[in-house]
């Protein structure tokens, strides 16, 4: 007698699976059985049909499912400012007459951060990491649109005003007020969802945090256990005030406070010496490269020394774009015309973009791979796309070929969130047409 078929949710059949397990192949025609949030089997098509009777069965049509991407760096409000900074030369928040984002209402900054996390869902992000002003902003974004989510607010003391103006000045009131802040939206959101949104600290980089206000970061990071974001080394500028200011490195000064191990997620990390890659690679830094905005600012990152140092390379958009495949091209060519060679290779930018983000976020027995008893954060490509047409080992054509609109599919926690490139859940173009209409004001405003 035969055993009657396992019950489950989802069954994804007709599939290239990209399972993201070291050494593995691609798996032709392929299924995976869902339950709940998570995977309960990755297998051979005709022995999953048989073995599952699932609720609801979705044919990928021979298009490839793969781990949903895992986008390490993001300040989701900043998308107001996208297309009219980059030929600036510096960031917004430094940029006279570029709408101030982070004095934003909390209304108007969840407007823009649902803006800013949908558009990731639709390019095939499942995990993001958001950090900017008003937190509770973009939890509530992230509860919204369905994504697994760290959050964490922009925490400060340099005087914005002053920046603007290209003067450092010490707010102590501020630095008090928006690290208050930022503790409030750890207390009100991590865990949320149940556990899909977890919360950090996020202090902005060594030059607008004063040494203070750092080991303020560090205690409070050690004492609650959760990561910590920032920027590191990211601009020539933050270097020098940090050098004038205190008499060292943005490294030395976040190994000096405590904050310089493998609990940090450092964005950028262009402007270190060799010493300063040493020691962020000895460290276990996890290091979010972010190719697309620094390219747009004629900034390398020393990408593959930082991984040969032992730092774990990550990938992100930096809200410059939420296109992780464009990120991959990108940082394949800063590499090379960086260091010469053919590294990295297809394998290692996308293992950069999913299996080593959720190493960095403490996920990495959860999501970046498709494996029994793993979260059911997948996307799945539509296999009618010309870019998609030729086939053969599954990582370089999603790596060199594939784009955001690619996605068809996208799976948070065992739950659709994108069906045919359309959202399920919420309602996408309104997101769209509020946050256009607040865009336009704020720059009429500026």
């Amino acid at each position: 007698m035969s055993e009657r078929p396992v019950v489950c949710d989802l069954l994804i059949r007709h599939a290239a699976v990209l399972t993201m397990v070291e050494g593995s192949a691609l798996l032709a025609d392929g299924a995976v059985a869902i339950a709940g949030d998570r995977i309960l089997a990755v297998g051979p098509d005709a022995e999953l049909a048989g073995a599952y009777a699932p609720a609801e069965t979705v044919d990928a049509r021979g298009g490839i499912v793969m781990p949903g991407f895992v986008n390490t760096h993001n300040h989701t409000p900043l998308i107001g400012v996208r297309g009219m900074f980059e030929d600036l030369g510096f960031a917004p928040a430094y940029t006279a007459g570029i709408p101030q984002m982070a004095a934003l209402s909390p209304e108007q900054m969840l407007v823009m951060a649902r803006l800013g996390q949908y558009e990731m869902l639709r390019a095939g992000s499942t995990t993001v990491v958001d950090f900017y002003r008003r937190p509770d902003a973009l939890a509530q974004a992230a509860h919204d649109i369905g994504l697994r989510a760290f959050i964490g607010g922009r925490i400060m003391d340099a005087n914005a005003a002053a920046l603007a103006a290209g003067r450092w000045e010490t707010d102590t009131a501020l630095g008090d007020r928006l690290f208050d802040e930022n503790a409030a939206a750890i207390e009100r959101w991590d865990g949320a969802d149940g556990g899909r949104i977890r919360c950090g600290f996020g202090p902005h980089a060594a030059d607008t945090c004063s040494p203070g206000l750092l080991r303020r970061v560090a205690e409070a990071a050690r004492a609650g256990g959760g990561p910590v974001h920032t920027h590191l080394c990211q601009s020539r500028r933050e270097v020098e005030v940090v050098r004038e200011r205190d008499g060292r490195s943005p490294v030395d000064r976040f190994d000096e406070v405590g904050l310089l191990g493998d609990r940090l997620i450092a964005a950028h990390c262009v402007f270190l010496d060799e010493a300063g890659i040493e020691r962020v690679g000895a460290a276990g830094v996890h290091v979010a490269h972010a190719p697309i905005g620094n390219s747009s600012s004629g900034m390398v990152a020393p990408i593959l020394p930082l991984a040969r140092a032992g730092a774990n390379v990550t990938l992100c958009g930096d809200s410059k774009t939420a296109d992780m495949f464009e990120s991959m091209r990108m940082a394949t060519a800063l590499a090379r015309i960086r260091d010469g060679g053919f590294e990295p290779t297809a394998p290692t930018l996308l293992r950069w973009a999913t299996v080593n983000g959720a190493a960095a976020l403490g996920l990495g027995d959860e999501v970046g791979r498709l494996v029994p008893g793993t979260k059911a954060d997948l996307v799945m490509l539509d296999a009618a796309q010309p870019s998609l047409a030729t086939v053969v080992d599954g990582y370089g054509i999603v790596v060199r070929s594939a784009s955001a609109l690619a996605v068809d599919t996208v799976v948070v926690d065992g739950a659709i969130r994108l069906r045919g490139g359309r959202p399920v859940g919420f309602d996408g173009d309104a997101i769209v047409a509020e946050a256009r209409d607040l865009a336009r004001s704020l720059w009429a405003a500026a």
